[in-house]
């Protein structure tokens, strides 16, 4: 079977032959893991948001199903995002209602299918290697430090949460000295033979067959109720909360339609500035989970960016019609699917199943999960992400790869994703320009007698960037020499290079120097955007 980032590929193949394969005994046991971590995170994100929990879950089962199965990418994992909390909080309050907010979410559906059809998803491409790896060295931090507060049973904050300054008032560091300072040992028991169980029990060969994280689920629910009673009995608020639907018309009542109505009301410059916002935000975030997911895909896939915005902005589509959050691919939910071994898209589509499944028929069950046993499981996820290997992988790459790393782990801890990969943007690209200004041309001295001669030969895009460093080059060279100046090598050379060469040579006689130009044309075509790009 051959898998492309499309989906399945070869006109032979057909549903039964792929359902027997390989790829189908990685993947369930992934989606296994990814329902895990994203059933409390949906329910975190919708809280934080104040719109109903059920929205959040709702988000998280059209991101796995609709846009799963719209989706190129074989491992990326959609589902409402933490980043979008503050947006939705704010627009929902500025448009009067959650029905209003509905309707933007269904415009910026419809602005990212757009954006795909557009073919913005290029951008993604522009990403430096080094500020998307220390983007998710950032997020691994983040949830070691995010899950430590749940691990030992003490957090107020809500489950999901990624900003450094939290919404109950503490930040990232006072939360986890909070946290230690009001442990509760069950949940602390719980977390410790999760941890020890995600290590140690898949190096058993005979009983690895059972997916590590579904046994430390079972291990942690049995725990519970064994404490109960105890010193070391769990509170509710250290278990997991779903909505509980006892028949047909509780589970339809959950739903909620936008008010088309409300478009004669409402400020409609307000509904679209929202709906802008919603789909630009979520749209990067995407990109940037998506370029990261293709980085830790261990089989080296590129997943269609286009493709990816259009799978979006329908899921969000759907999920304005029917009462859901907004979504993005999302890089916890992906590094979970990736680290529990996930092939292919089958994964993400299972687990939006199980999100469905779990509301429908066992949310009882569901309830009894402790958050400690799921922290056990973003704890290892973090760790992986964060691993001191990479640390050192990127220090051998040199500084102009190092510094973008670490500024932008830094940025992204301290404040969010998008403003953080900013930041490591603009480091990266001084780095870039930096090296650009540096490597202009090849400069060779050679001496015949009392006479010198320098050769210059140009590179093969000179820019305008190029311009200060040749400039200073030519001014400060010696009086009375011969001066070559090879451009036989050169593709491009900017105007107003050629403009300070031309003047250099008009100029030099005066200093006893003389001048050769060698294959300099008096203009030259400019070259494609995108082929700049590449070579800088």
């Amino acid at each position: 079977m051959q898998i492309n980032q499309g989906g399945i590929a070869g006109g032979d193949l057909n549903l039964k032959k792929y359902f027997l394969s390989k790829n189908l005994k990685k993947d369930l046991p992934a989606s296994i893991v990814v329902f895990l971590v994203a059933l409390p995170l949906c329910l975190g994100i919708a809280l934080a948001s104040g719109a109903p929990l059920f929205s959040g879950l709702l988000a998280g089962i059209i991101g796995g199903v609709v846009v799963g199965m719209l989706s190129g990418s074989q491992l990326s994992v959609a589902g409402p995002a933490a980043g979008l909390t503050v947006i939705v909080l704010n627009s929902i309050t500025k448009l009067g209602s959650y029905e209003a907010f509905m309707l933007a979410l269904v415009i910026a559906g419809l602005m990212q299918m757009l954006l795909g059809i557009i073919k913005a998803g290029t951008i993604a491409n522009y990403f430096p290697s080094a500020v998307i790896e220390g983007m998710l060295a950032a997020i691994g931090i983040i949830l070691i430090m995010k899950q430590l507060p749940h691990a030992v049973g003490y957090d107020k904050d809500f489950e999901g949460d990624e900003g450094f300054a939290q919404m109950d008032t503490h930040n990232t560091f006072s939360g986890v000295y909070r946290a230690l300072a009001r442990v509760n040992y069950g949940a602390i028991i719980i977390s410790s033979v999760s941890i020890l169980l995600l290590i140690y029990w898949p190096k058993i060969k005979r009983v690895a067959i059972v997916p590590a994280p579904l046994l430390v689920v079972i291990t942690g629910v049995v725990l519970s109720l064994l404490f109960k009673g105890t010193s070391l009995a769990l509170d509710t608020d250290q278990l997991v909360t779903i909505p509980v639907v006892a028949n047909g018309s509780d589970f339809f009542g959950l739903f909620k339609t936008p008010d088309f109505s409300l478009l004669s009301k409402v400020d409609l410059v307000q509904l679209l500035i929202t709906a802008g916002t919603i789909a630009v935000v979520a749209s990067l975030e995407t990109l940037l989970s998506l370029e990261a997911v293709d980085k830790i895909d261990p089989i080296k896939r590129i997943s269609p960016t286009n493709r990816e915005l259009v799978a979006q902005g329908a899921g969000n589509l759907v999920s304005g019609l029917l009462g859901g959050l907004p979504m993005t691919a999302v890089i916890v939910r992906s590094s979970a699917n990736v680290n529990a071994g996930a092939r292919t898209k089958v994964s993400a589509v299972v687990h939006g199943v199980l999100l469905l499944l779990s509301l429908l028929f066992i949310p009882r069950l569901i309830n009894l999960i402790p958050y400690s046993s799921l922290a056990a499981i973003l704890l290892l996820t973090g760790y992986k992400l964060t691993r001191i290997g990479l640390f050192k992988h990127m220090w051998h790459k040199g500084l102009n790869q190092f510094i973008p790393f670490v500024v932008t782990i830094i940025a992204v801890y301290f404040t969010d994703l998008l403003i953080g990969v900013g930041i490591g943007m603009l480091v990266g690209v001084f780095y870039i320009l930096r090296t650009n200004l540096r490597n202009p041309y090849f400069y060779q001295i050679s001496t015949k007698g009392d006479k010198k001669t320098i050769t210059i030969r140009l590179a093969e895009e000179v820019s305008f960037l190029n311009k200060a460093a040749i400039q200073v080059t030519l001014t400060s060279l010696p009086k009375g020499s011969d001066v070559i100046i090879d451009g036989s090598n050169s593709r491009y050379i900017d105007p107003d290079v050629l403009e300070t060469i031309h003047n250099y040579k008009h100029n030099a006689y005066t200093k006893g120097i003389i001048v050769q130009l060698i294959d300099i044309k008096d203009r030259y075509d400019v070259p494609p955007f995108e082929e700049l790009i590449y070579k800088a």
